[in-house]
């Protein structure tokens, strides 16, 4: 490939209804754009601010450390992993997906002791075996993910909290699949620290983790900082624990970046803040309790619309996230085709599987800018079609008036 070849990027249109990334709300691209700044600029201080009061409603808590890891969502998973555990520490994650393996992955490779408390795929783990779980491992920090898009599942997590700390752990919580399109109550739950991420129900790219820690967790944390030699200071004194494990996702040296100290640990993403700090924006400015009952709608209208066509919702009802709908792949029918007709004739792009789901089961999303009545309408006629034309017989039409009937029900 000769460079003068290479063009000026131009993507196709798609719709993405997958399970994420989705199509990005206009104001947050147009906010991207924005000219940069130095990274202590007072008016990009003065953004970074906006920022942690922004995502403190979105997360549901008071906590003072509200703010962006810099990097993906697992950026943010990553740093609170590794800044919460050091080699040895004994760590209980909730697993019921292929998320919940990624904790047990990250936690591995720092090296601590790590059990799970399983539930199977498309299920959720009960508390009471959470409950059990903590009485027998004692562990310093209990993991979970709130919903997983893997299995389509949305882990019940009141009550977990006061779990934890009657037992003396801290507690972390990967949001990235549901914060900003279902209830995240970091407050309410007790947990001490979440993470997100931009890409799904947050409606911008993926390249920024907002992230909430309480002050428990934050002591526990300060208690490893280990400043870097080049940038020691004399108003910033070291913890005495083990230091963590990374320098780039040490969150002790972040927060003192975000903090009046405003460390020089690394240069700003200036314009992944922009982004974060929109997509907040446009969160607050439909309003909470309206977003989340959206995505609601959403979700029923695309199951009314599954079933309409004769097709099975996969996992337990109980608990599915409103933001992602499993849907077995039907006897007969090559489910790859599928998504490749959709793909090429719709321009729209539905998700595949992992693991034990892998070719069994399509995961189709609609969140953030994608929850929308006509995207799931246009989404279920292409399938439709693109059904038939595979030798799947299903009523004519059938998806979409039944959808758009479950729709108008949920938000009446």
């Amino acid at each position: 490939m000769l460079p003068h070849t290479i063009g000026e990027i131009d993507p196709p249109q798609r719709l993405l209804m997958g399970p994420g990334p989705v199509n990005a709300h206009p104001r947050v691209l147009r906010a991207m754009a924005a000219d940069l700044l130095g990274q202590f600029d007072p008016e990009m201080t003065s953004y970074m601010n906006e920022v942690m009061a922004l995502y403190r409603p979105v997360f549901g808590t008071g906590n003072r450390w509200t703010f962006l890891v810099d990097g993906t969502a697992r950026a943010g998973i990553e740093a609170s992993l590794v800044s919460l555990v050091a080699p040895g520490d004994r760590v209980l994650v909730l697993n019921f997906g292929r998320f919940g393996l990624l904790l047990t992955e990250i936690l591995a490779r720092i090296g601590a002791e790590v059990e799970t408390v399983d539930a199977p795929w498309g299920e959720v783990v009960p508390m009471d075996a959470v409950a059990a779980a903590i009485a027998r491992f004692q562990p310093k920090v209990v993991a979970t993910v709130h919903g997983d898009t893997s299995t389509t599942m949305a882990q019940p997590l009141d009550g977990l909290g006061d779990l934890c700390r009657a037992a003396g752990a801290l507690s972390y919580v990967d949001a990235t699949a549901t914060i900003g399109g279902m209830e995240i109550a970091a407050d309410r739950w007790g947990v001490d620290v979440v993470t997100g991420g931009l890409q799904k129900c947050l409606g911008g790219p993926s390249g920024s983790s907002p992230i909430t820690i309480s002050d428990r967790a934050a002591e526990a944390i300060f208690a490893r900082r280990h400043v870097e030699e080049g940038i020691r200071r004399d108003d910033i004194t070291d913890g005495t624990g083990i230091r963590i494990g990374s320098n780039y996702f040490d969150l002790a040296m972040i927060m003192d970046y975000w903090s009046e100290k405003r460390l020089n640990h690394h240069t700003e993403a200036t314009t992944m803040l922009y982004g974060a700090r929109e997509c907040a924006r446009v969160v607050l400015g439909e309003g909470l309790a309206p977003r989340y009952a959206r995505h609601a709608a959403a979700s029923q209208a695309m199951m009314a619309g599954i079933r309409a066509m004769g097709l099975t919702v996969f996992g337990d009802e109980r608990y599915k996230m409103t933001n992602v709908t499993g849907i077995y792949i039907p006897e007969g029918v090559d489910g790859e085709a599928v998504r490749r007709r959709m793909r090429e004739d719709f321009e729209i792009e539905i998700g595949s599987a992992f693991g034990p789901l892998q070719g069994k089961i399509w995961r189709i999303g609609a969140m953030g800018y994608n929850a929308m009545k006509h995207k799931i309408l246009i989404t279920l006629g292409a399938l439709e079609s693109v059904l038939r034309a595979e030798g799947y017989a299903c009523p004519p039409g059938a998806a979409v008036d039944a959808a758009l009937a479950a729709w108008n029900a949920s938000l009446t």
